[in-house]
């Protein structure tokens, strides 16, 4: 099938229209924000961990939807490969939250949904002292 065809089937299905919705906070001129927190898990726990993540925190999280959120990943970090200074000894996770605004974040935050599944990630930390970093997508 040509492409062109293909494109004109996609659009009379009506899955064309879905990508300007991803793309919503650029089309308004805005740019989103994305919060990294470097957790170091403990390792008798981690399984208990992802279970949280995947089970309850990021169903609450995309819970959200429409409200601001975009997305959320928690990577497992494997290795540096290049440049100092390395994550701090123990860091084993790098937890990544996607908002349209800050604003909108902390609605989340503050949201009685977060604050009871934030806990069941939290409680799995071996050092609360965690570096979390805001930034805005540029």
């Amino acid at each position: 099938m040509k492409r062109r065809n293909l494109l004109k089937l996609l659009g009379l299905a009506g899955v064309a229209s879905t990508a300007p919705a991803i793309a919503m906070p650029q089309a308004r001129g805005r740019k989103p924000i994305v919060l990294y927190c470097d957790l170091a898990i403990d390792p008798a726990r981690e399984a208990e961990m992802l279970d949280h993540f995947h089970k309850r925190f990021r169903p609450a999280a995309e819970s959200f939807r429409g409200r601001g959120f975009l997305d959320l990943k928690m990577l497992k970090i494997r290795t540096v490969i290049q440049g100092q200074p390395a994550p701090a000894n123990g860091i084993n996770y790098r937890f990544q939250l996607t908002y349209e605004s800050e604003e909108q974040r902390q609605v989340w935050v503050k949201s009685d949904l977060h604050q009871k599944v934030w806990p069941l990630i939290e409680d799995t930390v071996t050092n609360k002292d965690y570096l979390v970093l805001l930034t805005d997508a540029v």
